[in-house]
């Protein structure tokens, strides 16, 4: 139960996408001594209370960004700082701002990037506990529905 949280909003992420043609299950990167969960999805898909919740505005131009990032013996969440951008194919970057939630002993990361529809993201997001810092880097595109 220690990341429970983060698993039932990714589970229930992806259950409300099964019939999307734009499904992106929830992803995972080794990162030295880390286990970096990472999705990226449309803000649309969260329902009206969760985004009040974490204060995220719903907008089918909205992408919620959502990391975690465990040890890799214990599977405890850690508390890390999280840098990072998002850079289009054109060369636009944008910030990404990321907040802690803590739930128990889930912690994770949110981000929200504006989108413009069928805009793909090179996303680097930079992690640092203190003790070692490490990039994560994937692609995503987006589409607004």
């Amino acid at each position: 139960m220690k990341v429970v949280y983060f698993y039932l909003l990714s589970l229930s992420v992806a259950l409300g996408l099964m019939f999307s043609s734009q499904v992106n299950a929830e992803q995972k990167q080794v990162l030295g001594s880390w286990d970096v969960h990472y999705i990226a999805l449309n803000s649309t898909f969260l329902t009206p209370d969760v985004a009040k919740q974490y204060g995220i505005v719903r907008s089918k131009f909205n992408a919620l960004i959502n990391i975690s990032v465990l040890d890799r013996q214990d599977k405890t969440a850690q508390s890390v700082i999280l840098t990072g951008d998002a850079r289009n194919l054109i060369g636009v970057v944008k910030k990404l701002t990321f907040k802690q939630v803590t739930e128990g002993k889930a912690i994770y990361y949110l981000a929200v990037l504006p989108f413009s529809d069928l805009e793909q993201y090179r996303i680097s997001i930079d992690i640092n506990d203190g003790l070692e810092q490490k990039t994560l880097k994937f692609q995503h595109k987006f589409y607004a529905d």
